[in-house]
């Protein structure tokens, strides 16, 4: 009934004011009593698959995962028969700017970075709306968990871990301050030649100097004592104790080498590579550096002309049998793209991966890259209740189609803009058949 009322109130509300205004839902209420969802196809995100399912929660916590034969207690719960569709873990988004940046194109709706090259004290966690149009789109896809990443320079800042349901930033914050953000200089860089108007592949002249431009900065960081006071030196700080991750953004070969040995020279020991498009190139480094990767580009063309144009669709596959810790995301820089994130593993599951496999790439790894693996990623008791119920196959974009959505046992509205826009033009061309 309150769902109802609800998408009454919306619909109200487009009849008298311009479609331009968004349709962000309002929070989720906590969760009033004991659910139980029964019937249910349920991917753990482990691998492992469990057949006519139930999985409980209560308080936004899972209670029991299983089946109905092994005497899993329904008692004083509300049943809901999903019979038979999917129930996933939430979708957790690493290296976005959701709630950063609305229109690329609009600079009053960017706050995803600063000015100057050095900006680590920046923290995403206060710039973080939760009014942005684009956080229901994900989440109709079954991205319920996101990391919030500011952008630019070559210190870009620290990102936090969001879930994706809150008034505010307190109240959305799963996990404060992951890590800080390198961005690794480029040994070339494209430019537009003047004459021919042709984009090109030339040296970066400017590439000695920001590397020295690093090194200044982790040597003083290193030798930091507190005074005076500094907020770059004092934010890096974390990174030589251990209690904050460095996530190195680099894509070629060389980068990423020089980029790791680099970190690895100032005591640096958590790592975790974004980006990665030669990341095969250079697997057997990864691997005996012990480094995870956050492999970003599944949906493009490769790095390199001389690649077969598949190469990103089975770079997480290989990269995995190779044995090295991949999570795959979305592309930060691209704000229309980050929704996709399951489908990018459904690519992967197509060239090689197995199903199950894929999937935990985008729930229980990510998770544990970025630290929140004891709260969300998979479905095991004690953790969030943060999941999703699909008709189909949730990493196949054909019969992917999200039902509903608990985020720590809140139900969650999956209307949003899309939706509405969806119902509109519907209406529009329906009448227009009718005549």
């Amino acid at each position: 009934m309150k769902r109802l009322i609800a998408n009454i109130t919306a619909i109200f509300s487009v009849s008298f004011f311009p479609i331009a205004l968004a349709i962000v839902p309002v929070p989720a209420a906590d969760q009033s009593e004991p659910i139980a969802i029964t019937g249910a196809v349920i991917h753990v995100g482990n691998g492992m698959v469990i057949n006519d399912g139930v999985i409980t929660f209560n308080e936004g916590l899972i209670t029991a995962v299983g089946t109905v034969t092994e005497g899993v207690d329904l008692v004083d719960h509300l049943l809901i028969d999903v019979q038979g569709r999917h129930v996933y873990p939430g979708f957790v988004l690493p290296n976005s700017t959701l709630g950063l940046i609305e229109v690329n194109s609009v600079r009053a709706t960017s706050d995803v970075l600063e000015e100057g090259d050095i900006n680590a004290s920046v923290r995403s966690a206060i710039a973080y709306n939760t009014d942005s149009e684009i956080i229901p789109a994900n989440r109709f896809n079954g991205i319920l968990t996101a990391q919030v990443v500011p952008q630019g320079g070559l210190i870009s800042g620290s990102s936090t871990v969001f879930k994706l349901d809150g008034w505010n930033w307190e109240d959305a914050m799963l996990a404060e301050d992951v890590g800080l953000h390198m961005h690794w200089p480029s040994y070339t860089q494209r430019r537009r030649n003047p004459e021919t108007g042709l984009f090109e592949t030339v040296d970066n002249e400017n590439y000695e100097g920001q590397t020295q431009l690093l090194h200044s900065l982790f040597q003083d960081a290193q030798a930091y004592t507190g005074q005076p006071l500094n907020l770059n030196l004092l934010a890096m700080r974390p990174l030589f104790n251990g209690v904050a991750k460095l996530f190195v953004h680099a894509d070629e070969a060389k980068q990423i080498i020089s980029a790791v040995r680099f970190a690895r020279s100032y005591g640096v020991q958590d790592i975790t590579l974004v980006g990665g498009a030669d990341a095969l190139s250079v697997k057997d480094f990864l691997l005996a550096q012990d480094i995870p990767v956050i492999y970003e580009r599944i949906h493009e063309l490769p790095l390199r002309d001389w690649q077969d144009v598949d190469t990103p669709f089975k770079a997480p596959f290989l990269l995995h049998n190779a044995g090295i810790k991949i999570g795959i995301g979305g592309g930060a820089t691209s704000i229309d793209r980050q929704r996709n994130l399951p489908f990018f593993a459904g690519t992967a599951a197509a060239y090689g991966l197995d199903r199950e496999i894929a999937l935990t790439m985008i729930t229980r790894v990510n998770a544990e890259i970025l630290g929140v693996a004891e709260r969300v990623g998979t479905l095991e008791v004690g953790k969030d209740a943060t999941l999703f119920i699909s008709e189909g196959d949730a990493l196949d974009m054909r019969t992917s189609q999200v039902l509903g959505a608990y985020i720590q046992g809140r139900d969650i509205d999956l209307y949003g803009t899309q939706q509405q826009l969806y119902e509109r033009f519907r209406d529009k061309y329906n009448s227009q058949l009718e005549r």
